[in-house]
């Protein structure tokens, strides 16, 4: 999001440009272009609009979810293994202790979690997605010994779930397209 800064200072970059081939505009009228620019009505409309995205404005950045693991090695398998996510940051607070670690693929961040009273076991994450079926095709080709998950036709979306070895689950969802009910990728026909 634009700031009221960043409008300004396309303004005044605006004037400099206009000003470097021999036309001179005064600063209230920048000020007004750079506002018709970001598609405002005017300067004024542009600041009120634009001030409520500053940043003491209220907004959630990211979700990362935390799962509730037993065992590590099984966490590993499952996450890593099967699902294709790569480890990010460990933490213990000493030897011994329960495992907090970072897995990730393709913008998804999910945190598993031995800590008892981090999450509760059977949790369910619902992530949206595209590219469902290659990674359907993805997982079938690994033939993990504990799940072969089907891909669901849903009102919503294409819906692949799977149950991780603690018995959260995770459901992968292609959505349709809002504006024709078909799912993006795929053929209106088939």
């Amino acid at each position: 999001m634009t700031t009221v800064d960043q409008a300004k200072a396309m303004a005044r970059r605006l004037r400099a440009a206009l000003a470097a081939r021999d036309l001179s505009v005064p600063h209230a009228t920048a000020l007004e272009l750079a506002a018709a620019s970001l598609g405002h009505e005017d300067w004024n409309t542009a600041c009120a609009a634009l001030e409520q995205t500053a940043d003491d404005r209220i907004r959630f950045l990211e979700t990362v979810p935390i799962l509730r693991i037993f065992d590590e090695a099984k966490a590993r398998e499952f996450y890593c293994g099967f699902l294709g996510f790569v480890p990010g940051f460990e933490h213990r607070f000493e030897p011994g202790l329960p495992l907090y670690m970072e897995v990730a693929r393709a913008g998804l961040r999910l945190h598993l979690s031995e800590h008892h009273g981090d999450a509760s076991p059977g949790s369910t994450v619902f992530v949206r997605m595209r590219g469902v079926h290659a990674f359907h095709r993805e997982l079938t080709d690994r033939r993990y010994g504990y799940a072969r998950p089907g891909i669901e036709e849903a009102p919503w979306g294409d819906v692949l779930e799977v149950a991780d070895p603690f018995g959260n689950r995770l459901r992968f969802c292609q959505p349709r397209d809002a504006g024709t009910g078909h799912r993006p990728g795929r053929s209106a026909i088939g």
